[in-house]
């Protein structure tokens, strides 16, 4: 006899909406909290690479500007009006004081709610096809399968850099570079998912399982090695203290997005669906 939180079929039509509209609202919550880890943790170590470029760009501009200065006395140039329209030319256009707060808020949130409602469909697929797991247990399953194929997987490839780092002509190669990762980590995930379905009847559900997750990390590791590597290497006078701390920084806000989300609409889809579930087990009792 199941538990009235363990489904034993996929959600109804009427259902999934109400799980969409659950989802939405588990990815604000996730996004919320995404932020604030966001804003202790990471914006120190971006305050700290920013402050890494600005002082590799002051001496930049002081070797360019003395040179310019000797080159005017000798052809009565005008050095000072130029470095007056250069910095006219980079003054910002938002402040960072407004990008650290409202302009992360609202990206945090943003992605937080479309990768909410993504991730509350795929659990609409699931329920009840992986097994007899809760919406709580399924929720879980969801969660961390997204965050290790979405995020994880790319991330090990292709590691986040601060804002110091990277060249800005080749941003385009390397976003290709990085949604082509997840693209690959997401189908071969898929297929190891429905590989361990398929093994199971013969090999039992754990011996499938350890399968194809195998399969699964090799598939990658393949795809790790044929894929290039990233376009713009580190420079070696950036800090490695800094980098370490930005790169762990991003992995921390991504993974406490995944587990609050899991948490909180595991929470609501199960208020949702027990009570479905709660008369066929009441039924059961009785007779």
């Amino acid at each position: 006899m199941s538990s009235p939180t363990t489904p034993t079929s996929a959600p109804s039509g009427s259902l999934v909406g109400k799980l969409l509209v659950r989802g939405l609202l588990a990815g604000i919550i996730a996004g919320l909290f995404a932020f604030s880890v966001a804003y202790v943790v990471g914006e120190p170590s971006v305050n700290a690479s920013i402050a890494v470029e600005e002082a590799a760009a002051a001496k930049a501009e002081h070797a360019e500007h003395a040179d310019h200065s000797a080159h005017s006395h000798d052809h009565g140039g005008n050095g000072a009006n130029g470095a007056a329209t250069q910095a006219d030319s980079e003054e910002e256009i938002v402040s960072r004081d407004l990008q650290s707060t409202a302009g992360l808020a609202t990206g945090v949130l943003v992605y937080g709610v479309a990768l909410g409602g993504i991730a509350s469909l795929a659990f609409c697929f699931v329920i009840g096809r992986l097994g007899r797991f809760s919406a709580k247990a399924t929720a879980a399953l969801v969660a961390s399968a997204a965050f290790t194929t979405v995020y994880l997987v790319p991330f090990l490839k292709y590691p986040a850099t601060p804002p110091a780092v990277g060249n800005p002509d080749t941003i385009g190669q390397r976003t290709t570079l990085f949604f082509l990762m997840i693209l690959l980590s997401v189908l071969l995930g898929v297929a190891a998912v429905i590989a361990g379905r398929r093994l199971a009847p013969r090999l039992g559900n754990w011996n499938a399982t350890v399968l194809a997750g195998a399969g699964y990390v090799a598939a990658v590791v393949i795809a790790c090695v044929f894929l290039p590597g990233n376009a713009d290497s580190v420079q070696a006078e950036f800090p490695a203290s800094v980098l370490w701390e930005f790169r762990m920084a991003t992995l921390g806000i991504q993974l406490a997005l995944w587990a609050v989300f899991g948490l909180a609409f595991g929470w609501l889809a199960e208020r949702l669906l027990a009570p479905k579930e709660a008369p066929a087990q009441a039924a059961t009792v009785a007779a």
